[in-house]
């Protein structure tokens, strides 16, 4: 059984389709490497917009969040996986288009629980926002 980091590579390399949300937000996976993934979204005022026209917050959260979640997972053995335990985002800055990249980072693995962070910045390297998050692993099924 592939690891969640062979899946992932596989997703890059188009062998095996990206997630249903992913299509559903419009991430994209970038790279991704044990303990690093790379998350990219062209953030569009028609898609992605809040009620002021400014990019939702929900948003930013998926993409970190699948940043961090693809970080995580790229430390998992074949018959692990895992649940965020707690997601915390400080918006720094509005967005209205543009390319936004995620950037997710294992900062503590313990046994089974790690700590990840992301930075959001957008093309020009802007910080848009920052988040942390909680992740329990969950052994395989017996």
């Amino acid at each position: 059984m592939p690891t969640l980091l062979d899946l992932a590579r596989q997703m890059i390399s188009g062998e095996v389709p990206p997630p249903p949300v992913a299509r559903l937000v419009g991430f994209k996976l970038e790279s991704i490497e044990p303990g690093i993934a790379v998350v990219s979204l062209e953030a569009d005022e028609r898609r992605h917009a809040n009620p002021m026209g400014t990019l939702h917050g929900g948003i930013l959260c998926d993409i970190t969040d699948a940043a961090m979640g693809l970080a995580f997972a790229s430390t998992l053995q074949d018959d692990e996986s895992f649940t965020t335990l707690e997601l915390k985002i400080s918006f720094l800055r509005a967005v209205r288009n543009g390319r936004l990249v995620a950037s997710g980072r294992v900062l503590h693995r313990g046994r089974n629980i790690g700590f990840v962070e992301s930075d959001v910045v957008d093309e020009t390297g802007a910080l848009i926002a920052r988040a942390t998050s909680t992740c329990l692993r969950l052994a395989a099924k017996s």
